[in-house]
């Protein structure tokens, strides 16, 4: 009877919560992706013979990744989104739980945000933590910013032909840890800096998308402002905490770190590094840029998208400055969509002293880059990609794409053959040979680029994963295949091959002490069968 009692009061505030929350509409949606890859020198670099992908995988790697998002929708007026990421899981692995009882730790929130609109207004605003990019009409991924952030957005139609949003975003804020890394008050750090003082990131912008009959046009504008202390020892577990000699980091402020300051640092006589220079003011950074898409020909399609920005420091070895352009134009057939792309990112000169001729960024983990797959971080699935960077900065390219044939239903395919060269100056290179470059802490060098043990133990230096010189190059293949086998599963495969050519003669790598690198580049393929259900 106690039972019987028990369950009918349990039923009763089930159906009393259901009635009071029935004004809200609940959405759920999701992907799972399980992945299998088989590869090898990701990096370009297999270290004194030793074969494997790079980066800590091994040749062989199976994963998956899950992200649900629950939709919690009161009007058209107001609603709250919680977007959950379980992954990626590496089998085997016991730190997210891919190991043998499985039990990880590993959910993740992504995205938490609510949109509400004013009362008798149009204007819609977004604020929490959410996914912001700026437009891009070519790739699909801006070059400059393109990731989860906690920010605020407000948008508003003014016609048909008219839009505004700004918005505000601060990536980071009270993440200097202090005195507190090197003594027990807490207060301040060895410089007399004190925890979480001026070491927050804010970022703020303006986007006006202009719609028209057969084309679109999208000017935008950023700002940022960058604390001093916000990339100096930010992240618990420094290079210079000098008690537990941890040399692990934040992936975060790493990406933010090699996006904003020269590839090489600010090398020197002094011995100073990104990490260790000390700012007492703060840093401004501006971007601004265009995208301009035209189907007005349809089935003809053009695109083209331009950025520039720059990043001011009280130092100017640290500054960074660039442009870069990229362009897109296809053919819509009744079985598929031959087009060709093109892009140029400026690259350093080969001064030392001025800082750095290459585009800046502040993220790139989100987006997919459509130009490619393997080379940048184009794969939609969790394949591996960025093999030469998620940044285009300091390369050009041509390519040839045949996206999305198909001659059986439920069957498409894409072919990419990309030629990528380098625009950095390699007179750069023979700065460095009178110089002790050592990727060691407090040792006057710091830069060893395409080196997968340093980009993997110290990729706060800001070392992009590929540094190709003007004398450089590399000619990508890829070929994807989907299959969708039911209306939310789908069974993909990608084949991707990269042929890498670095000058080895005495001017450029050769000339260098950085690892015999021209030796040790190898040529990288991966294999990837991605099984994907979509709700």
């Amino acid at each position: 009877m106690k039972k019987l009692a028990t369950l009918l009061i349990a039923a009763g505030l089930v159906f009393g919560a259901s009635t009071g929350a029935s004004a809200i509409d609940f959405k759920a949606s999701g992907n799972w992706i399980m992945s299998f890859d088989m590869g090898k020198n990701g990096k370009f670099t297999g270290g004194n013979g030793t074969t494997g992908y790079g980066n800590g995988e091994d040749q062989f790697e199976a994963s998956q990744r899950v992200r649900l998002q629950l939709d919690a929708v009161a009007s058209e007026a107001l609603s709250g989104t919680l977007y959950f990421e379980i992954g990626k899981t590496f089998w085997g692995q016991a730190k997210e739980g891919g190991a043998l009882g499985a039990d990880g730790k590993t959910i993740k929130v992504r995205r938490a945000y609510i949109d509400w609109m004013p009362p008798e207004t149009d204007l819609k605003v977004r604020m929490g933590i959410i996914g912001l990019g700026l437009p891009n009409y070519t790739m699909g991924k801006s070059q400059v910013f393109e990731d989860d952030v906690a920010a605020v957005t407000a948008s508003y139609r003014f016609n048909e032909n008219v839009a505004l949003t700004a918005f505000w975003a601060r990536p980071y804020n009270d993440n200097f840890l202090g005195e507190e890394k090197f003594k027990a008050d807490g207060t301040h750090d060895g410089y007399g800096r004190r925890a979480g003082y001026m070491d927050n990131v804010d970022i703020g912008g303006l986007i006006l998308p202009l719609t028209f009959d057969g084309f679109k046009i999208t000017p935008y504008f950023m700002m940022a402002g960058i604390g001093p202390n916000a990339l100096n020892d930010s992240w618990k577990d420094s290079p210079f905490n000098k008690k537990n000699k941890d040399y692990s980091y934040a992936t975060s402020y790493s990406q933010t770190l090699a996006g904003m300051i020269p590839a090489w640092g600010i090398l020197g006589s002094n011995g100073q590094n990104p990490t260790t220079v000390k700012n007492s003011q703060y840093a401004t950074a501006w971007w601004a840029g265009v995208g301009i898409a035209v189907d007005y020909w349809d089935p003809f399609y053009v695109a083209l998208d331009f950025a520039a920005g720059g990043v001011s420091y009280e130092s100017s070895r640290m500054n960074r400055a660039g442009w870069g352009v990229s362009l897109l134009a296809e053919y819509k057939l009744d079985w598929g969509v031959p087009g060709l792309v093109a892009w140029y990112y400026s690259g350093d000169d080969d001064d030392l002293g001025n800082g750095s001729e290459r585009l800046p960024y502040v993220s790139l983990g989100n987006g997919d880059n459509k130009f490619s797959r393997f080379a940048f971080d184009g794969n939609p699935y969790i394949a591996r990609e960025g093999a030469i960077g998620n940044s285009m900065a300091g390369t050009w390219g041509v390519g040839l794409r045949l996206r999305d044939f198909s001659f059986i239903e439920d069957l498409k395919h894409t072919l990419r053959i990309n030629y990528i060269g380098g625009t950095n100056n390699k007179d750069l290179l023979k700065k460095l040979r009178r110089m002790e470059v050592n990727p060691t802490p407090n040792r006057n060098g710091v830069w060893a680029p395409n080196d997968k043990g340093v980009q993997t133990k110290y990729p706060s230096y800001g070392v992009d994963n590929m540094y190709l010189t003007d004398a450089d190059s590399a000619l990508e293949f890829g070929f994807n295949t989907e299959y969708k086998m039911y209306e939310n599963f789908t069974v993909a495969f990608d084949a991707s091959y990269i042929a890498l050519w670095l000058d080895d003669s005495r001017k450029t790598w050769k000339g260098t002490k950085m690892n015999g690198m021209h030796r040790d580049a190898r040529d990288a393929w991966n294999l990837n069968v991605s099984f994907v259900y979509e709700f």
